[in-house]
């Protein structure tokens, strides 16, 4: 290799390498914040919603898949709702049993019941004095010491007894046939009433807790559950992401914790967008720090600590991707 090839050769690694320092430099001076303004790092995250039924089941249908965008109200999935449906069946029928019986007690004794009350009250009233008379003759003839024997006297007696007893049955009978239905039974079929419109009602909440919506708007990011799983209460099925309102999770230091404020403006940059800014403000600081060093701890150690807090972004667009590395410059001097 000729010396001149050599001498050009070094003269482009020279080149390379100054613009190589001074772009590095244009970099460093772009990013370093002006002096109201605080510059952390961190990533972007979404809000996040675990859905799941809050019914027991197994799963029949599942009609999204992940990445799908879903609106507030769409339907998601749906548990098998034959158990269910029979329950809401059984309940109706015991609804219209219990309404059945407090419209009997309520409608009181019919008409007919009455009349045969009455006749069989005034037929042992009639033999009650039939029994009446046959009793005062035998004793008459008793007293006078004519031809009634004492037994005879008393079987007379008896039967009166007996009579009085009929009367007094039928004219109880026929006392309640006029009444109706007593108040405190009424009381006792209406609770009955209620207590089933209540299952039913229930029966129906849970028949409905079997088809699972989407609680917003967003997109699926995980998809938990398969079609045939039985599931328990609660168990995810699918997670959605709010991407229309992200958020920036950083950390700022124990010595910059006292700059930093709630509702503090913020501008926010990103590697993959590198000349577009995102507005957000500072929504959440923590009272706790990460990595809590032990009680008895040096001033170096102490001074490290850092806090997370969360930055509210606006994403309309969805430019802005959760994991995203983010740079945030938060306007300080704002309160």
């Amino acid at each position: 290799m000729s010396a001149m090839r050599k001498k050009v050769i070094a003269v482009l690694v020279l080149i390379i390498v100054a613009v190589s320092i001074i772009v590095l430099y244009a970099r460093w001076t772009a990013r370093k914040p002006p002096a109201n303004a605080l510059l952390i790092s961190g990533n972007i995250e979404a809000h996040e919603s675990l859905v799941g039924f809050k019914v027991q089941g197994r799963l029949d249908e599942l009609v999204v898949e992940e990445g799908q965008y879903v609106h507030d109200g769409d339907l998601l999935a749906r548990l098998d709702r034959k158990d269910y449906l029979q329950q809401v069946s059984v309940d109706e029928a015991s609804l219209a049993s219990r309404e059945a019986e407090l419209d009997l007690a309520l409608a009181g004794s019919r008409t007919q019941e009455i009349k045969a009350a009455q006749q069989a009250l005034l037929d042992a009233q009639a033999d009650m004095e039939l029994k009446k008379i046959e009793f005062q003759r035998n004793q008459a003839l008793y007293e006078r010491n004519a031809a009634v024997s004492a037994e005879a006297r008393d079987v007379a007696a008896t039967n009166l007894k007996r009579a009085q007893a009929t009367y007094e049955r039928n004219k109880q009978t026929y006392d309640e046939l006029v009444e109706g239905t007593r108040k405190e039974q009424i009381v006792i079929n209406r609770a009955n009433v209620n207590a089933a419109r209540q299952n039913l009602g229930l029966s129906r909440i849970r028949l409905q807790y079997t088809s699972l919506y989407a609680p917003k708007t967003g997109v699926v990011t995980v998809r938990q559950a398969e079609l045939g799983e039985v599931l328990q209460p609660g168990t995810p099925v699918v997670t959605i992401a709010d991407l229309d309102h992200l958020w920036l999770r950083g950390y700022v230091s124990e010595t910059d914790l006292g700059r930093v404020r709630w509702g503090q403006s913020a501008t926010v940059r990103t590697d993959t967008f590198p000349g577009k800014t995102y507005k957000g403000r500072v929504s959440f600081i923590s009272s706790v720090a990460e990595f809590t060093p032990k009680s008895i701890e040096t001033h170096k150690e102490r001074v490290t600590l850092v806090y997370r807090i969360k930055i509210d972004l606006d994403n309309p667009n969805h430019e802005l991707k959760p994991g995203m590395p983010a740079d945030a410059e938060i306007n300080v001097t704002t309160r």
